[in-house]
């Protein structure tokens, strides 16, 4: 199975990136987490993203709150999906990252989430190894099953209660 590289700009991103972290364990999906910074370690940040595939890599994560250019950064260097969260800061509440994340020029593209929207950003990336895991597939249509059960008992409950 293809790894998860998970990038984060800070270790302050940690909190954020910990629920992918979370959710790439209950999936079974190898992962592996780096600090790298756009601004102040773009060699590193870029020769990670260069030499992912090679290293079995099948997408990235990459975190940053603020100016939040790592996800573009990653991407500029790969032909691997790259799936950007942009984490809230003091800042502007995460609209700068945000808007970063999701600004990319043509040729370049970054999927992206909510702002911390770790969770979704690791489905996103299970779901692009699923493509040619049937068992990660499996696991996800019955993740899938299991939320579309729950939601209709609430709905049992409410329709119980509340309808006459």
């Amino acid at each position: 199975m293809k790894k998860v590289g998970i990038v984060m700009g800070s270790d302050s991103d940690l909190p954020v990136v910990e629920k992918a972290i979370g959710k790439l364990k209950e999936y079974g999906v190898p992962y592996e987490v780096h600090v790298y910074s756009a601004h102040r370690t773009p060699v590193q940040a870029a020769e990670f993203s260069r030499t992912a595939q090679e290293k079995g890599f099948g997408a990235i994560i990459a975190a940053a709150g603020k100016a939040a250019h790592l996800a573009g950064a990653l991407a500029a260097n790969t032909t691997l999906p790259v799936i950007g969260i942009p984490v809230k800061s003091s800042t502007l509440d995460g609209l700068d990252a945000l808007l970063s994340t999701v600004q990319m020029p043509t040729g370049i593209p970054v999927a992206t989430v909510a702002i911390d929207g770790a969770a979704n950003a690791a489905l996103l990336a299970i779901q692009i190894l699923a493509v040619s895991d049937e068992g990660l597939s499996a696991k996800l249509k019955a993740a899938r099953a299991a939320e579309a059960n729950k939601v209709l008992e609430k709905n049992a409950g409410v329709e119980a209660e509340y309808n006459q």
